[in-house]
């Protein structure tokens, strides 16, 4: 019995070794399926009038799944109830739809699914499936097309949906608001290209939203908003370019919370300059407060010592009103002082160099401060508090390929809870210039001043820019690191420095921003120029764009 359990281990034993040497893989078979999914047949046929029903089937050759059809499923006029689809779980033959509302008269109806159609093993889409139906007694066949571009960003948000609102005698501007449009589509995520179809002649108002909730409603605080500022009439064959913004909102002052034992938090929307913040409460000869800014969000810190044990009361300005807010205090840890340098060891020699505090800051002794060079010498320097950035600005004249050493002794800062700070060493030092690259730009035909030159990062971060009210040869962008750039051009209409933004109900378009489509690779120790034609084939021109036109 012992030997034949041993006897049946080594071939337990063997038969896993060869399992364990063995190459695995996959069964060879046919040729990848890429072929997507064909119909076969639709009930009630695609094309339809006078529908009355409330189900439709669009049966097809091979199993079928729904992917992502949330986002790609567009119905156009949008329907109040959204209409039921299957297959929601296992893989069908057919897609059915369920109508869950009651639809108008004489109207036609288009279900565009995008890509959403796929077939069930390899996930190939039916492309752009389109249903169409009428109510009515024929099908509307008009089509309206065009593209969509960001006001400030190179490249358009994607999921971009694209509205009509028909000029009639309800129409106003603040429709957008709470009624759904007569007509919709979207850009979906690959192309910046929209049309609208199956539509009917008259007089529209063209609009495109990126629409945060899904709602078909324009909400400022989270959406971005684009329109034509003339109203069109369909038929047409113009094409039509929206550029999408993000609206400046109106001031509005949001509740406050106590974040520390020291400090509240202050929330708002809109200009700053509008954040008044007025004590109700009675307090002691004790209290004091400081305000300064969060340089993350828009918000206002309110820094106190000395306040009543149970709550506090503020008066905040809202819209045009004033409200009133109490805050209950509970224990909390109390914010105590930290000082952080603005940037690391390596200095740029543009960007001015200052130190933040988390606390506010109230005093500043000069004399506990020592700047020398890697050489020992005395490094001139003017050192101030920024009471509205709440920071110790530092000036002094940097110079290529150099080290400075610059120490805060105990004492050199006190915040307005009387803490001072440690001994601290800032160890920093500059580039030589061989390290850095230069870009020269020229620019022709460009159609008005003053504009604005900026050179920005691949995350279209602004990294320089060059204010310019008139006309000159050619501009310059000094010491830049060396890395991947892009050049924006701001037409500054109003002269403020600044690109400003657009506002719809006021009818007013974001200025005009012009980027030149090539990345700009700049290197170490070299010069390179960039020539730009300001010309309107610079950016994107929707005469040039290309709209199937396939309705029914």
């Amino acid at each position: 019995m012992k030997h034949r359990f041993s006897f049946i281990s080594a071939v337990i034993v063997a038969f896993i070794t060869i399992l364990s040497c063995a190459k695995i893989g996959n069964v060879e078979g046919g040729p990848k399926d890429e072929e997507p999914p064909l119909v076969e047949r639709e009930d009630p046929p695609n094309g339809t009038v006078n529908f009355k029903g409330d189900r439709i089937r669009i049966y097809f050759d091979e199993l079928i799944k729904l992917k992502d059809v949330q986002k790609q499923l567009i119905v156009s006029p949008p329907l109040k109830n959204p209409a039921e689809l299957s297959p929601q779980g296992s893989p069908r033959k057919y897609v059915e739809i369920k109508i869950n509302d009651t639809l108008k008269a004489n109207t036609t109806y288009v279900f565009n699914f995008g890509q959403s159609i796929v077939d069930n093993n390899e996930e190939n889409p039916y492309e752009f499936y389109k249903y169409v139906f009428s109510t009515g007694d024929y099908i509307d066949s008009l089509t309206l097309g065009g593209m969509v571009q960001d006001a400030l960003k190179k490249d358009p948000d994607q999921f971009v949906s694209v509205m009509l609102y028909e000029i009639d005698s309800t129409y106003n501007d603040s429709i957008v608001y709470n009624k759904v449009p007569n007509y919709i589509t979207n850009t979906l995520d690959s192309t910046i290209t929209f049309e609208l179809s199956n539509l009917k002649a008259g007089k529209y108002r063209l609009l495109a939203l990126k629409d945060d909730a899904s709602n078909n409603l324009y909400e400022p605080r989270d959406d971005k908003i684009g329109f034509i500022s003339e109203e069109i009439t369909i038929p047409t064959d113009s094409l039509y370019l929206v550029t999408l913004f993000k609206e400046k909102l109106p001031f509005r002052a949001t509740t406050p919370s106590l974040i520390s034992g020291n400090r509240i938090i202050f929330g708002y929307q809109g200009p700053k300059e509008k954040m008044n913040i007025k004590l109700l409460t009675k307090v002691a000869d004790t209290f004091d407060y400081r305000i300064t800014s969060d340089p993350v969000r828009d918000s206002l810190f309110y820094w106190f010592k000395g306040a009543p044990k149970d709550s506090i009361q503020f008066e905040l300005p809202s819209a045009d009103t004033t409200i009133v807010q109490t805050l209950f205090f509970k224990e909390l840890g109390k914010d105590t002082l930290v000082l952080q340098p603005n940037q690391g060891r390596t200095l740029s020699l543009k960007k001015p160099f200052f130190i933040s505090a988390n606390t506010p800051l109230v005093s500043l002794d000069t004399t506990k401060i020592t700047f020398f060079d890697r050489d020992s010498v005395a490094i001139p320097y003017q050192a101030k508090i920024d009471s509205i950035n709440n920071q110790i600005d530092i000036d002094f004249e940097k110079e290529f390929e150099k080290g400075y050493q610059l120490t805060l002794f105990p004492g050199t800062v006190t915040d307005f809870f009387g803490e001072e700070n440690d001994t601290i060493l800032f160890s920093l030092g500059t580039k030589k210039l061989a390290d850095y690259g230069t870009l020269k730009v020229t620019l022709q035909e460009v159609e008005s001043y003053p504009i604005i030159v900026q050179v920005t990062n691949e995350k279209e971060e602004v990294v320089d820019e060059l204010l310019v009210p008139e006309e000159a040869p050619s501009y310059y962008f000094e010491q830049l690191d060396p890395a991947t750039y892009y050049i924006r051009i701001i037409y500054d209409t109003n002269g403020n420095g600044e690109w400003d933004t657009g506002n719809y109900l006021k009818g007013i378009q974001p200025e005009r921003i012009i980027y030149n489509p090539t990345a700009l690779e700049i290197r170490a120790n070299w010069d390179i120029t960039q020539d730009l034609t300001m010309t309107p084939k610079t950016y994107p021109d929707p005469a040039e764009i290309e709209v199937e036109n396939d309705s029914l």
